[in-house]
């Protein structure tokens, strides 16, 4: 047993010593690879980082222990084959990672190979957008995605509010990638690229000049290049050749030209000289003292400028060195196998059988993932989409020999002249962006488009109307004039530019066209834009740009109107029946009230019945002109005839000023009092061919279309509204009071019943987001302000008015409701000082009879005899039932001391 024991302890010491031994032993040297062009742009920064990276990373005693971290680099010489073959090798090796490769359409494809391999590929170039951690799980991009980029140009566009751009890029994965993202940007922004740009991937100078040239023949002159580093800055050399580097363009380059003037400054004169005024981006990286000290370090280790990539470099060789280190922490081993689909094919000529998978691939994937450091580029995290954290850049104007910082972007806050550090510490955000110095060395800020120097005039299309030859009509001779017209030259005149436009006439000038149908070809490009009476309604607001409104004009009723004569009556007009027979009611109630308050002790209304009835009933229609002789003697009849009187005051008031303007004004009347009317009535309705009237009626009002009658001209209005219903006619007309006006100038006969029931106005169409619709709604603006469109106005619309147009269509009678709240309080008053006095009067009958309020009780069993008796006192004067009570009990107090003597 002690030998098993000892035995068995050996054993376990020799297992857990072994065991340990496994689990704490780490590789002496971990590969990378690093696949890019030493001699390009970005190679020969790239390279120079990464070295000084690994001697960092090695020399630190806080990271790896005594594992080293190698790069192995290759070279792909400008070759996009190499690019993808260089990292197929190391993945015949024992390599952890892949720095790599320099292109994004390389990158694409050494992707796919990495993810079934489970080998991590990092990339701080390869910035195309569309590359997905869903597509391309073992793809690490470890700079700024483009995608932000182009977010940076679109609020620089809406900030400068241009609308269109054009976009000049490489026909490669890269390139369209890029300024598809740009188009999403824009179209956020209501803006978009009017003209995509493309030139091949290596383009020769006659390549650019081609695409130059029709680039300024477009009308946008704002400009975005996404360009390469090997021939952007032929396409500027170029462009200057081309007078395009003048006064009223802007460039905007992305930060492939930020990168060329950091690596390779001072620039050439020459080349700087093809850029001035260019607007560029620039990865942001914060002026950190570890970031300070690296620049001071970075001019020892070679003379080539230090550009943002080489940045970025050196962090993504510490990013890794933290990855492996937390790899090896958890337990990681560096160990490849086979992967079986490949060894399936049996090797061949390629030994493609060679690759090796990755075993612990996806535990590294992870580890580089949860990294998060301060680098040389500020905090180094990625986001759930694999996005480094707080993207921003540094926005460029290049001048002189140099640039200068005119502001800076950030993914939450958008443009700002602060920095990123001063944003947070304030809650003012301050100016966008600095002054720019624009090509052609203009400060002032330019409009953003031309119109096309293709030769090509705008075409303007002109309804060809049957009706209303003032608002535009076109003659025989094909000259088209009117109103319409002339507020168009008018403000075309008026723009800083030149617009070359032919008018043409939509229409056969019998039917009258659809204005709708006039904006649906300006959406097709028939048209370049509408002038004419285009009435501004949402379904047209769809599908094209309008200025502002030169005419308001909305919907009014038309109706055949008589004058009203001079009759024996007239006076009865003011008031309706029913408030005739109610004010005479009230007259009625209100003298009954007074008589009650007053009669049992006020003389003058007491008599005789018949007296008593004049009295009150002159009394009542005295007091509307304030003549009643009687007084009032109680407080309560005081009151009610004072509330009375207020009442007749205002009543009268009324009936006077209307009666005034009945007799003094001339009156119109029509059966047809507004489009309340024809909305109850079924009498047929006339509306102005090809217009928007019809659409109104029956989907906004519920008319039925049956009832609507197409009318062309003004002669045809005027025949239809003679005849009327009854002879096949109409009983009325909408149209726009623009038209009506026109229509009534010289027809007395007819005239605008009820209200204006919409709000339009007139106003020239463009296609959706054309600039030419802002400068000309400016000019519309001015042509008002300056006195222009009244002339125009006057010239065109101002016709001699019929000698009735100015009477009033049938002034609406004073109804009861204007005045129900006058005999509510005259009445409530009325009802309170009766419950009121009778409350007194049975009081008083009670102190005065008190024997016939309690005696006659046992005497008398009928409730009509108290009734009675009570009426009789009410009725009776208040002296003589006072003396008639001071005799009853002078007899009772007789008859008691009588009796006394007797006992």
């Amino acid at each position: 047993m002690k030998w098993f024991l000892v035995m068995l302890i050996i054993c376990d010491a020799v297992l857990l010593q072994g065991l340990a031994k496994v689990v704490s032993t780490r590789p002496q040297i971990v590969n990378i690879g690093a696949v890019f062009t030493f001699n390009s742009l970005i190679g020969k920064v790239i390279k120079v980082a990464m070295d000084a990276a690994v001697e960092d990373v090695n020399a630190s005693p806080n990271i790896l222990n005594t594992t080293t971290l190698r790069i192995i680099m290759h070279d792909t010489k400008f070759n996009g084959f190499m690019s993808i073959m260089e990292p197929l090798q190391f993945m015949e090796s024992e390599t952890v990672a892949i720095i790599g490769p320099q292109r994004s359409t390389t990158a694409r494809v050494v992707a796919h190979v990495a993810t079934e391999l489970k080998i991590p590929i990092l990339s701080f170039s390869a910035t195309d957008p569309t590359m997905s951690p869903l597509q391309f799980p073992f793809f690490i991009r470890t700079s700024q995605n483009d995608l932000f980029q182009m977010a940076a140009i679109a609020d620089i566009v809406q900030f400068y509010g241009w609308r269109e751009v054009v976009a000049i890029y490489g026909d490669d994965d890269y390139g369209r990638n890029g300024v598809a993202a740009l188009g999403d940007r824009l179209a956020e922004k209501r803006c978009r690229i009017s003209y995509k740009a493309a030139l091949p991937p290596a383009p020769t100078r006659e390549n650019i000049t081609d695409l130059l040239i029709k680039v300024a023949l477009s009308e946008s002159r704002i400009i975005v290049v996404h360009a390469s580093f090997i021939w952007g800055l032929e396409l500027f050399s170029v462009a200057r050749n081309l007078g395009m580097m003048s006064t009223g363009y802007v460039w905007i380059a992305t930060n492939w030209l930020s990168t060329i003037i950091d690596t390779d400054s001072p620039l050439p004169l020459d080349t700087i000289n093809n850029i001035q005024g260019v607007i560029t981006l620039r990865l942001h990286t914060p002026n950190f003292i570890m970031k300070q000290n690296f620049v001071q370090r970075w001019h020892n280790l070679t003379r080539v400028g230090l550009s943002t990539y080489g940045l970025y470099a050196y962090d993504t060789v510490w990013l890794l060195a933290h990855a492996i280190d937390d790899f090896f922490q958890k337990g990681g081993n560096v160990s490849f196998s086979k992967n079986p689909i490949l060894s399936e094919l049996g090797g061949g000529n390629l030994h493609l059988d060679a690759l090796k998978v990755f075993d612990g691939g996806k535990i590294f994937l992870e580890s580089i993932l949860q990294v998060d450091r301060i680098g040389l580029t500020g905090r180094m995290k990625f986001t759930r989409d694999r996005n480094l954290v707080n993207p921003a850049f540094d926005v460029l104007n290049v001048i002189g020999t140099g640039y200068t910082t005119i502001g800076y972007w950030y993914n939450h806050s958008g443009l700002s002249v602060m920095p990123v550090d001063e944003l947070k510490n304030t809650s003012f955000p301050g100016q966008k962006l600095h002054s720019v110095v624009w090509p052609g060395h203009s400060i002032k800020i330019p409009r953003g488009w031309v119109f096309s120097n293709n030769g090509r005039h705008l075409r303007i299309g002109v309804p060809n109307r049957y009706r209303f030859e003032e608002v535009v009509s076109v003659k025989s001779n094909g000259m088209i004039t009117g109103f319409c017209v002339d507020v168009f030259i008018a403000a075309i005149n008026l723009l800083p530019y030149a617009v070359p436009f032919e008018l043409v006439a939509f229409g056969n000038g019998h039917d009258n066209p659809s204005n709708s149908e006039l904006v649906r070809l300006i959406t097709t490009g028939v048209y370049d834009a509408g002038v004419g009476d285009i009435t501004i309604i949402t379904e047209r607001t769809k599908m094209a740009d309008f200025t502002q409104p030169y005419v308001e004009s909305g919907l009014v009723v038309v109706a055949p109107v008589r004058k009203l004569g001079s009759s024996a009556m007239a006076f009865l007009r003011p008031f309706t029946p029913q408030m005739w027979l109610i004010a005479a009611a009230s007259f009625l109630i209100v003298g009954a009230v007074i008589w009650c308050l007053e009669h049992k002790h006020n003389d003058e209304f007491r008599g005789p019945p018949r007296r008593q009835v004049i009295t009150t009933f002159w009394f009542s229609f005295s007091t509307l002109f304030f003549s009643h002789r009687e007084t009032t003697t109680s407080n309560l009849g005081r009151i009610v005839l004072i509330i009375w009187l207020f009442v007749v005051l205002i009543i009268n008031s009324s009936y006077t000023a209307s009666l005034t303007s009945i007799l003094t004004v001339h009156q119109l009347s029509s059966p047809i009092k507004g489009i309340e009317t024809l909305q109850i009535n079924h009498d047929p309705i006339g509306y102005p061919q090809g217009s928007f009237v019809r659409d109104y009626l029956v989907h906004e009002l519920n008319i039925h279309v049956s009832r609507l009658v197409p009318l062309r001209s003004p002669e045809e209005y005027d025949k239809a509204l003679r005849d009327g219903p009854g002879k096949g006619g109409v009983a009325a007309v909408v149209d726009e009071r623009a038209y009506i006006e026109l229509f009534l100038s010289n027809r007395c006969e007819f005239g605008i019943v009820g209200q204006e029931f919409t709000k339009n106005g007139w106003g020239f169409a463009f296609p959706r987001n054309s600039p030419l619709a802002v400068d000309v709604s400016a000019a519309i603006l001015q042509l008002s302000e300056n006195g222009d469109m009244q002339r125009i106005r006057d010239k065109w619309l101002l016709r001699k008015a019929c000698s009735l147009q100015g009477a009033e269509i049938e002034v609406d009678r004073l109804e009861l409701k204007s005045f129900w709240g006058l005999f509510v309080v005259c009445g409530v008053a009325c009802v309170l000082a009766l419950a009121v006095y009778i409350v007194l009067m049975i009081r008083q009958f009670g102190r005065q009879c008190p024997e016939e309020a309690e005696g006659s009780i046992r005497r008398r069993s009928s409730p009509s005899a108290r009734i009675h008796s009570f009426l009789s006192f009410v009725k009776e004067k208040e002296e003589d039932a006072k003396a008639r009570s001071s005799r009853e009990r002078q007899l009772e107090d007789i008859s008691a001391n009588g009796s006394s003597r007797c006992n």
